[in-house]
């Protein structure tokens, strides 16, 4: 009867000690609506949430729209809207694609690479230069609405 209970506890230890806590993958963890919380064009700061300031105002309006997945909906700061899918690449890389109508100097595709995310927030860095500003490669720290 000892060795029953012994053993009893010793499933249970180890049932309940492998449970911890469960990590939420990135496809998952991604699907909100962002919206721009600072924008870096190349090394300037040009957007910062609450900021007099700002040299790119229209960044107040900038949104992605990751929430119905594999549906994306990409604001840009100019208040043009794109319409298309995405899919996270290895919990790295966010990529647009088959946005309508294609966005400047795109073929309808732009990629970022993840640099990081919580649940609060997103931080994504454009592998490619944006015509829109200047040929800059733009980073941007993203936060839920």
């Amino acid at each position: 009867m000892k060795k029953i209970a012994i053993l009893l506890f010793a499933c249970s230890f180890f049932i309940f000690s492998c449970g911890g806590d469960k990590v939420v993958p990135v496809s998952e963890k991604i699907k909100k609506n962002w919206s721009a919380n600072t924008v870096k064009e190349g090394s300037a700061i040009v957007y910062s949430k609450g900021a007099a300031s700002n040299t790119r105002p229209g960044y107040s309006g900038f949104q992605l729209r990751l929430l119905s997945s594999p549906t994306v909906t990409y604001i840009e700061f100019d208040g043009n809207a794109f319409s298309g899918q995405y899919e996270v690449v290895g919990d790295t890389k966010l990529v647009l694609k088959n946005l309508n109508p294609a966005p400047t100097g795109t073929s309808g595709t732009i990629e970022f690479t993840i640099d990081s995310i919580t649940d609060t927030q997103l931080i994504l860095t454009r592998t490619s230069a944006s015509a829109k500003t200047g040929g800059t490669i733009n980073t941007y720290t993203l936060v839920t609405q």
